[in-house]
């Protein structure tokens, strides 16, 4: 495929998937039209970057589907002063829809291959507002905290305290949650008023579970 063919293809991804599944804030649906998600895949993907699926990276990663990621993104209502962190962050793509629409943006990654990855394609895109951790999953990035926001780009089965305590008063925290014991997973929203959390389902959803989330919780619901 071709530049012109790609365009067309993220044309029908928004108006096919996107638009139809409540996405409706314009500042994120203009963050995913001008995106180029097969920047974020593997070559020999790149053909079918656009489909409604979640796509494999590498070692059991994955890109998300894109409606449940623009939902997702769309949940956490950004402002442009926010501060956003990303759990996950893999070869960037969540990270360049989000820094179209705030300050700062702080990615973590523990795979150093992806790391170079995504610092790589964010480069390419002249992307300035965001930097790049390598650090364990499960711990976050809490130099850098409180965030106003925190996507964890991918399935979750608990999120830790660890992660939790790192949301400003009133932040909001959104990935897919699924229980160990059952087979649905819900997009969820974690929100903190205070030292207390709430988790609240969005809508139904399933995407890979990261094998760093699995493990037994401090904090569950």
């Amino acid at each position: 495929m071709n530049e012109q063919s790609f365009y067309q293809a993220r044309k029908i991804m928004l108006e096919s998937q996107i638009r139809p599944n409540k996405v409706i804030d314009e500042l994120v649906l203009s963050a995913f039209s001008e995106t180029p998600r097969e920047l974020f895949v593997q070559k020999s993907m790149r053909d079918i970057a656009y489909i409604d699926e979640d796509l494999p990276l590498s070692n059991g990663r994955y890109l998300m589907e894109p409606m449940v990621l623009a939902r997702l993104v769309q949940s956490l209502e950004l402002t442009l002063s926010d501060n956003v962190m990303i759990i996950g962050v893999g070869t960037g793509y969540s990270a360049a829809i989000i820094s179209k629409m705030v300050t700062s943006v702080i990615g973590i990654e523990s795979r150093a291959p992806l790391i170079q990855k995504a610092e790589s394609n964010l480069a390419q895109l002249d992307i300035t507002n965001t930097v790049l951790f390598k650090e364990r999953l499960q711990d976050g990035y809490s130099k850098e905290a409180p965030y106003n926001a925190i996507l964890i780009d991918g399935g979750v089965s608990c999120v830790p305290n660890s992660i939790l305590n790192q949301l400003a008063v009133d932040g909001k925290l959104v990935s897919i949650y699924r229980s160990e014991s059952t087979a649905a997973g819900e997009a969820s929203s974690w929100m903190r008023s205070g030292d207390k959390f709430s988790r609240t389902c969005l809508f139904n959803a399933q995407v890979p579970t990261l094998e760093e989330f699995k493990e037994k919780p401090e904090f569950q619901f």
